[in-house]
């Protein structure tokens, strides 16, 4: 007997009674995807990554932390030593809200920013980009509005698009988010029905912006959302990282059912260990835990416990001074070399953390530049990545943190080679190539100073 060959639609493995839409044919899945699965995309970043690796390119766009100061021999030494006498423990699974003792160390870390909470508070995350996810599931249902930045980081806006969520932008200054356009945003969006459940903020050396919210500000803006009944998620992976003083409070040092802190090992320690931790009110806790599990059961126990032993056995404060020393380095140069090249372009100067924030000469778009960079052996993050609404292509973010001070003045000398061919492009032509055009660019060979 001849067996029918059937699509996947025919056989009840999908819940869809119809086949794939017209031009799907590639994905015959396409009709079982639940409705959020069409709101994720690969950001913007991640589309650089296959370029910006390469050798020859310049890459100053990626947020990856320079582990090359790391103790590395001794960290070695102490991640062995933690799987030859505790390796059954280390291996096995663990608590949904992470080991009791990484938790008190983080109690630790957490007081450097005047935060004064208890081991119970905390629930350990597979990096911060975990607790953010989890926080937003409990939060958004499809329709609910966040606050946040513009630009906000390109990682939330990912999360909250596959929570479908809608994202209000509130504009910042040179001291951070502006208290008085984040009010008026609240009361316009309930006005108009809408629900908002949280504002989510990165208040130290921002991600993409540079700036940190001023002391008085954190005050303002913890008021007000208090007063409206709307959470704030301090997302604060950089707080530690200032180039010069002491690091400003965090909110959550002040405010605790109000805030949900998130934190990070990944800048000041290493990114490969994918640990974070989320300090929330008890109720929120014991939500997230209970997410935690059904997402991973439990966070990794050997991560864990080699962080433990490097934050009991190591001088990680002084281990933080030196990153700190040589960010501050990275950034002088990064600056200088725009002073020098770049002219006719503006920026900030960031106090701390990994990025730069550029606002191009009139007339430019840095996503359609991106494959002209790409050619030019540079590569940055168009401004378009840290909008919700795919704005903000008169800006590019800029990142200090990997390259050398060298490789980072050639970097932007690159950099402004491409856009005065851009400039003379535009001027001549009125267009420029795509973004979906970049990896097909053909780079030339190796020839980085």
């Amino acid at each position: 007997m001849h067996r029918i060959a059937r699509k996947p639609w025919q056989t009840g493995m999908v819940t869809s009674n119809t086949p794939p839409a017209q031009g799907t044919r590639l994905d015959p899945w396409f009709g079982a995807y639940a409705q959020r699965a069409h709101n994720m995309r690969a950001s913007e970043v991640r589309a650089l990554f296959a370029v910006a690796s390469r050798p020859e390119v310049v890459s100053l766009a990626g947020g990856m932390p320079n582990l090359a100061d790391l103790p590395l021999d001794d960290i070695a030494e102490l991640t062995a030593k933690v799987i030859a006498t505790e390796g059954m423990t280390a291996l096995q699974y663990g608590s949904g809200q992470g080991r009791p003792l990484l938790r008190e160390k983080i109690v630790d870390v957490m007081r450097l920013e005047a935060i004064d909470a208890h081991p119970d508070d905390i629930v350990v995350t597979t990096g911060s980009q975990q607790a953010l996810d989890l926080v937003t599931r409990i939060f958004i249902d499809p329709g609910d509005v966040i606050i946040a930045e513009a630009p906000s980081y390109v990682g939330a806006l990912s999360v909250f698009r596959s929570y479908e969520a809608e994202v209000e932008h509130v504009h910042m200054d040179a001291a951070g988010l502006v208290p008085s356009e984040l009010e008026e945003s609240i009361v316009r969006l309930k006005e108009q029905g809408k629900r908002v459940k949280f504002l989510y903020t990165i208040p130290n050396f921002h991600n993409p912006a540079g700036v940190t919210l001023s002391l008085e500000r954190r005050h303002q803006v913890v008021d007000i959302c208090k007063r409206h009944g709307v959470v704030v998620i301090e997302d604060n992976p950089y707080g530690l990282l200032g180039f010069d003083g002491e690091p400003l409070p965090a909110m959550r040092s002040f405010e605790e059912e109000g805030v949900v802190y998130l934190g990070s090992f990944s800048k000041t320690f290493a990114p490969g260990y994918r640990v974070g931790w989320v300090v929330a009110p008890h109720a929120v806790r014991e939500k997230l835990v209970l997410a935690q599990e059904s997402a991973i059961l439990c966070p990794s126990h050997a991560s864990q416990m080699a962080i433990e032993a490097y934050l009991s056995n190591h001088d990680w404060k002084r281990q933080i001074e030196e990153f700190r020393s040589m960010y501050k380095s990275r950034r002088d140069a990064m600056i200088a070399a725009l002073s020098e090249f770049l002219p006719d372009a503006t920026w900030n100067v960031p106090e701390g953390g990994f990025y730069v924030w550029v606002k191009l000469p009139p007339g430019l778009d840095s996503k359609t530049m991106l494959p002209r960079a790409v050619t030019g052996r540079v590569a940055y993050t168009p401004g378009t990545a840290f909008f919700y609404d795919g704005t903000g292509a008169d800006h590019l973010r800029l990142s200090f943190c990997y390259p050398d001070e060298a490789t980072i003045r050639e970097g932007v000398r690159r950099l402004a080679a491409v856009i005065s061919a851009e400039r003379e492009s535009v001027e001549i032509f009125g267009t420029t190539p795509q973004l979906d055009d970049v990896t097909d660019v053909d780079v030339p060979g190796p020839d980085i100073a």
